[in-house]
């Protein structure tokens, strides 16, 4: 370990013992750097606890959304299905001109 990042170690570690908790953990580790990956540990549990609280309060409205959104690509409504019909009128109308055009070429 280089003397630049030693620093960086020292601090972090000098930053943790500022709080209770930090102390508590350099001491329960016994390793300073311990302490760090301890408030990694303590960071990760908050962010786990946050997801299943958002989950917990809003699960229903999300699997709500999630299914009308399957639906939807599932069944496809009236309206797209008549747009698709007439998308597909209009192609084989344009493959119909382009096959005249090349007959007309072709017999010049």
């Amino acid at each position: 370990m280089n003397k630049r990042s030693k620093s960086r170690t020292d601090h972090a570690i000098a930053r943790a013992k500022r709080s209770a908790l930090g102390r508590t953990l350099c001491r329960l580790t016994g390793d300073q750097a311990g302490g760090i990956m301890m408030e990694y540990v303590i960071l990760g549990t908050l962010v786990a606890a946050a997801v299943v609280a958002i989950v917990a309060i809003f699960g229903k409205d999300i699997a709500k959304g999630l299914g009308l959104m399957s639906d939807a690509v599932a069944k496809p409504s009236a309206i797209t299905t008549t747009r698709i019909t007439q998308e597909t009128e209009e192609h084989k109308t344009q493959l119909s001109d382009a096959q005249e055009r090349q007959k007309a070429v072709a017999d010049r």
